[in-house]
């Protein structure tokens, strides 16, 4: 897995950048995700933690 960072658009002389993580077909597979499955996100100890949002 790569973190990449992509340009998003600019505005005059400011440049706004998005960042994205390409995650393997296998691991979304494993994990039974779809496409458009709406995540969390939460950092602890220089980690990421990505996970489906409970429905409520």
């Amino acid at each position: 897995m790569k973190l990449q960072k992509q340009s998003s658009r600019k505005v005059g002389n400011v440049e706004y950048d998005k960042w994205v993580v390409v995650i393997p077909p296998e691991k979304i597979k494993e994990l039974g995700w779809k496409e458009g499955v709406e995540l969390d996100l939460d950092s602890k100890k220089n980690e990421l933690i990505l996970k489906p949002k409970s429905k409520s």
